[in-house]
């Protein structure tokens, strides 16, 4: 009998390990901007929850909205009591609260709050199910044939799903279309009254080069990264889906980055003319049970300093040994009129149904 128990636990632990290993392995890809040519891959097209990534398409709908004469970078931007109540991460701002749509843009990409998101996605598309129909109009029109939105944060929802590809394209559309808006993706620290935000994009001023783009993190997403750099006029991004932990997105995406700066892009192939191939193409993986038990827990607070630092270790990043530049944020400064949404108490949207969730830990960065 005890054998056989024995044998049946074997058997399990087989089919655990063969469960996640693909897992522990997310998909990536390179994309040398300029030319839109791909400089390395692996499983582009495998379908994963995007957690905060999310907010990169949130910040190019309310750009080209802007570039539509809808809205400016001082319209308001109102906290619904729909958006008060999201989950962490999160500004915590109050129902009723005005602030601007760049100061919404910056508190995105810098805390990545999740109650900013949806209020910014209420008051450019006038709810939160309109808006998320606007995400999904732009990402067809780039060709994001691999993905589907339905909320403006990214917390999850087994219906809200992208691959690396698709980001790869959504990415380089923001880099090619709004040079204007670089600076928005590089800021190191905000100061939003006596709290201090720093961006949780750890190659920003460690890596020689890097100017952004966004972090993204969930459960059963794992750790997610869209890191960009520059140098010599050549422009690279690197798409890192499923990482167990900050350190390793960031040290993965470090050296595919300096991977991509060191291949010419002459006759690689298209990013825009790739077509899917690879396995997992309608399924996402779940990483819950590899990111958020006890143990995995305790490895991820285990890799940092006396001071309680993330101990990053790759060859290619360097020290963070000077102040961070910080910008201020807050409310008010808004100018022209509140969205339709806000207009009237009654008409504050209410909130749209998406699958249950209860935050264990603070999600989105």
């Amino acid at each position: 009998m005890r054998a056989r128990i024995a044998s049946v636990r074997l058997i399990a632990a087989l089919i655990l390990a063969a469960l996640a290993a693909p897992a522990m392995a997310g998909p990536h890809i390179v994309v040398d901007v300029g030319s839109g040519r791909v400089l390395d891959e692996s499983e582009p097209f495998r379908r994963w929850f995007p957690a905060s990534l999310t907010k990169l398409m949130t910040v190019y709908v309310t750009f080209r909205a802007i570039r539509a004469g809808e809205i400016t970078l001082k319209s308001p931007v109102v906290i619904s009591a729909n958006a008060a109540k999201e989950p962490p991460s999160k500004m915590g701002y109050p129902k009723g609260s005005v602030l601007t749509v760049d100061n919404a843009i910056k508190i995105l990409m810098v805390k990545s709050a999740n109650d900013v998101a949806t209020a910014l996605g209420e008051s450019v598309g006038g709810s939160e199910k309109a808006f998320a129909g606007r995400m999904n109009a732009e990402a067809r029109r780039l060709g994001m044939a691999g993905t589907n939105w339905v909320n403006a944060h990214g917390l999850h929802s087994d219906h809200q799903y992208t691959t690396a590809h698709d980001m790869a394209l959504l990415a380089t559309a923001i880099r090619r279309e709004f040079p204007q808006y670089d600076s928005y993706f590089a800021i190191e620290a905000l100061q939003a009254g006596k709290a201090r935000l720093n961006n949780h994009n750890s190659l920003i001023g460690r890596f020689e080069g890097a100017d952004g783009m966004k972090t993204g993190y969930t459960c059963p997403s794992g750790f997610n990264l869209i890191a960009s750099a520059q140098r010599r006029g050549k422009r690279v991004v690197a798409v890192v889906l499923g990482a167990e932990s900050v350190e390793e997105r960031a040290e993965t995406a470090a050296e595919l980055l300096a991977r991509g700066f060191s291949r010419s892009s002459f006759g690689a192939k298209r990013l825009d003319t790739m077509r899917p191939y690879g396995s997992m193409l309608t399924t996402a993986t779940n990483m819950r049970p590899l990111i958020c038990t006890k143990t995995a827990r305790q490895e991820r607070l285990a890799n940092r300093d006396e001071q309680g630092r993330r101990v990053i270790s790759s060859p290619y990043m360097t020290a963070f040994d000077r102040p961070r530049r910080v910008i201020e944020v807050g409310l008010g400064g808004t100018v022209g009129p509140l969205p339709v949404s806000a207009a009237s108490a009654s008409n504050i949207p209410i909130p749209t149904p998406r699958p249950a969730y209860t935050p264990t830990v603070a999600e989105g960065g």
